[in-house]
């Protein structure tokens, strides 16, 4: 069994920082892809960042040079280091996994329940 756990959301006035963690619990070997998604009221969920073990990390153009990804294979763990905070990054964050290797197979599509960041003065 594969869980995933986000923590770190919050409320933050415009202009501050937040930074999430997702961890990934149960019997895992390794793995492939870990990132963060988000869902405002009202509107699709949307790929903020994503991060391979093999392959290009992908950040999205609406939070370039603000959010940073990063892992921690050892601990199973992503991060989403959120800088310089706007109105409007206010949603739910999602963590995902993707190719979750565990003794009973490999698992894909596995999401957390989600962490409310709020944006507001």
């Amino acid at each position: 069994q594969v869980q995933l756990v986000e923590s770190g959301g919050g409320l933050v006035q415009p202009g501050g920082s937040l930074r999430l963690s997702c961890a990934a619990s149960g019997s895992i070997f390794s793995i492939n892809a870990m990132g963060w998604y988000r869902q405002a009221p009202g509107k699709q969920r949307e790929l903020v960042a994503a991060m391979p073990s093999r392959s290009v990390t992908h950040i999205a153009d609406s939070v370039k040079g603000r959010f940073t990804i990063s892992r921690d294979n050892a601990k199973n763990t992503v991060y989403l280091q959120m800088n310089n905070l706007k109105p409007e990054d206010t949603a739910v964050y999602y963590c995902t996994a993707n190719g979750v290797a565990t003794p009973l197979g490999v698992f894909d599509n596995r999401w957390g329940q989600g962490t409310q960041v709020t944006v507001s003065s």
